[in-house]
């Protein structure tokens, strides 16, 4: 039996869920989406992506259904998460990805509405609890809701946990080099909270604030207060690249590194974690479902305990990808 989801909110990681599971999950049906945008609106940003190109299939919409390779979804423009009557469609889990129901109060309205199960696209703004696919989805334990973390935490849980499995982290810092989002501005304009963030996205690489590395020390406890970073926005359009600069428990060479991250990446962490040598750049990884691919050529080595690691991600299609791997996960239990 398939595995029946809902999306509510159908922007960069909506549509990109609703593609990834047609192009990679056969066990999983979208059976519904909820946006406040047109039914035809709907289908033209999904057909057409300027990041991830055409969809790859048959699209058409007959009043409020959009039929996806022959498959019909029912569309909704409700405001309130309450009204959206899940059972109705049998939407076992909803991918809440609208970035404004970030708290088990607000995400709660989809249980109420039917829902068995609820997985936010993005960190919480409460103590819901937070999983990494690969790194604690095995602890999941029946919770009705749960955030899939962020992209950036995707990336860099993975690629923590291996080393401080091996070697253990004393202390480290992250920086990711993150692509542009729908947060960042065109050009210059206001914005009180984040001065910076008001800047134009075109012209500048911004500074940032994230709380990602933090937040590994939620879903590795192991690493609660051991790890903290930052962010610089640059003007690409999909694709980001982690950097943990760590101080390891254990020496090590860099060599040694590699040959484990080479290792997890075909066992344990496999579809998971990746692994290259070559001499690759942002654009070589747009659409890779992996969420860490461990670059063994742009990491460096001061001394056996001191090392700067750097992991590539597509920060919209591996999410997204990992949403859904969450998905079977919850479901299942």
């Amino acid at each position: 039996m398939a595995v029946k989801v809902g999306i509510n909110g159908f922007g960069r990681i909506g549509r990109n869920v609703l593609r990834a599971a047609v192009q990679n999950f056969g066990d999983i049906e979208i059976v519904g989406i909820n946006d406040l945008l047109e039914p035809d609106y709907l289908a033209y940003m999904l057909k057409y992506d300027s990041v991830h190109g055409h969809f790859k299939g048959e699209l058409a919409v007959e009043g409020h259904t959009l039929i996806v390779n022959g498959r019909k979804i029912r569309l909704t423009q409700e405001r309130d998460p309450a009204n959206l009557k899940w059972n109705e469609v049998g939407a076992e889990v909803v991918i809440e990805s609208t970035g404004l129901f970030l708290d088990k109060a607000s995400a709660g309205k989809h249980l109420a509405a039917g829902a068995k199960k609820v997985i936010m696209s993005a960190p919480s703004k409460d103590d819901t609890p937070m999983f990494v696919f690969g790194v604690n989805h095995t602890t999941y334990a029946g919770e009705a809701i749960i955030s899939n973390a962020s992209c950036t935490t995707n990336c860099l849980a993975p690629l923590a946990k291996v080393v401080h499995d091996k070697w253990g982290i004393k202390r480290g810092l992250m920086t990711t080099v993150h692509a542009a989002t729908a947060t960042q501005k065109t050009v210059d304009g206001p914005s009180a909270k984040d001065w910076r963030g008001g800047r134009g996205i075109l012209e500048n690489i911004i500074p940032s604030s994230t709380g990602a590395a933090k937040a590994v020390g939620v879903v590795i406890p192991a690493l609660n207060k051991k790890l903290t970073g930052m962010s610089f926005r640059v003007p690409t359009s999909d694709v980001s690249v982690v950097d943990l600069t760590c101080e390891l428990e254990k020496p090590a060479t860099y060599k040694e590194i590699c040959e484990e991250m080479k290792a997890q990446s075909q066992g344990p962490l496999k579809g998971i974690l990746g692994y290259t040598e070559d001499k690759v750049v942002a654009t070589d990884f747009r659409g890779d479902a992996r969420t860490s691919i461990f670059d063994a050529d742009a990491g460096i080595q001061l001394d056996p305990t001191f090392v700067k690691l750097v992991a590539w991600y597509d920060n919209e299609w591996g999410y997204s990808n990992k949403c859904l791997e969450m998905a079977c996960v919850v479901a299942g239990k």
